[in-house]
């Protein structure tokens, strides 16, 4: 069914044509207009999921270098260090003190809340995409 009607729409039928009658010509009209639609809803769809996993790679990228660079024993006084530390800090107030904090004598910490905040934000970020689907996505019947 679907390839008889991307045949209509490919067809570009012109009004100048004598030899098509007017029917036709209204007809796959009709069928571009509504394909249009559709592909614009799909593109919107894709788009704004691009967007919410662009979001959430970017929380979870930091997050894991935060979590790296503490199991390292990186520095504070670096400034690298401290950029990636008071960025991720408000991301990571809602796990804090979900687990102790096992550290070193050489400074090495395992943050352990952290790796649970990769997790939920990687979760959070497959909900938000999954009901953007829902609500985008175009709506085909099935004839």
């Amino acid at each position: 069914m679907y390839e008889r009607e991307s045949e209509q729409v490919t067809r570009r039928v012109s009004r100048h044509d004598h030899d098509v009658p007017e029917s036709v010509v209204e007809r796959v009209d009709r069928a571009t207009l509504a394909t249009d639609t559709v592909s614009d809803r799909h593109h919107a769809a894709v788009l704004v999921n691009r967007a919410v996993y662009l979001v959430f790679g970017v929380i979870t990228g930091l997050l894991l270098i935060r979590f790296v660079l503490k199991a390292l024993g990186a520095s504070e006084n670096a400034a690298f260090t401290s950029f990636i530390y008071g960025l991720t800090e408000p991301l990571l107030a809602p796990f804090a003190g979900m687990f102790g904090t096992p550290a070193t004598e050489q400074g090495s910490v395992l943050e352990l809340h952290t790796l649970v905040a990769i997790i939920v934000y990687a979760l959070l970020a497959w909900v938000i995409s999954a009901a953007l689907n829902l609500l985008l996505s175009p709506r085909r019947t099935v004839a």
